[in-house]
């Protein structure tokens, strides 16, 4: 590679030199004008060791250049989308244990009216609301991604299923095909 560079640089030094002389390289006459470019000491002796030098117009080979700051920067975005992904990690996290927690509190709640015999339909005003807090996080939870949508709907049935069924327990509701079946 070296020669090559030094190579890259001989028509600068050819600038300087005054070569006259068009005869063939091997004739005598012509070895002697090309005798002077054994100037260069970068060049292999042996290229001058013959006293001509054959000069052609060749494209330099192409070379591959890798560079480090294409490896830097993907490794900074790709620290930097860990950095995000963990903030969304921790943060989906407390969203899905609210969510976990508040449909726990319902289901807590619907229990304890079930157990109780003696519960007035005004008990379920409380639990209503509870519910109404359940569906508000969960749709929180979907809008933002947290949740699949159908994921939300399906826990969200489910708590209304709960609450249809202990209202249907205890009197309080009576099903459309019930009540035609029983008139």
């Amino acid at each position: 590679m070296a020669n090559l560079s030094s190579c890259f640089a001989l028509p600068s030094q050819f600038r300087s030199l005054s070569l006259s002389s068009h005869s063939h390289p091997s004739s005598v006459t012509g070895l002697a004008a090309f005798k002077p470019l054994s100037f260069s000491t970068s060049i292999s002796h042996t290229v001058f060791s013959q006293g001509y030098v054959s000069v052609q117009n060749k494209p330099p080979p192409r070379l591959s250049v890798v560079c480090d700051a294409a490896t830097n920067r993907k490794a900074d975005s790709a620290a930097k989308r860990a950095r995000q992904a963990e903030k969304r990690r921790v943060f989906n996290k407390s969203r899905k244990s609210e969510i976990k927690t508040r449909m726990k509190k319902v289901l807590e709640a619907l229990d304890g009216l079930k157990k109780n015999p003696e519960a007035q339909a005004e008990e379920i005003i409380p639990v209503e609301k509870l519910i109404a807090e359940a569906y508000s996080v969960i749709d929180k939870a979907v809008k933002v991604g947290t949740l699949h949508r159908n994921t939300g709907a399906r826990r969200k049935s489910r708590l209304a299923r709960r609450k249809k069924a202990v209202e249907i327990h205890l009197g309080w509701y009576v099903p459309p095909a019930a009540a035609s079946a029983s008139a």
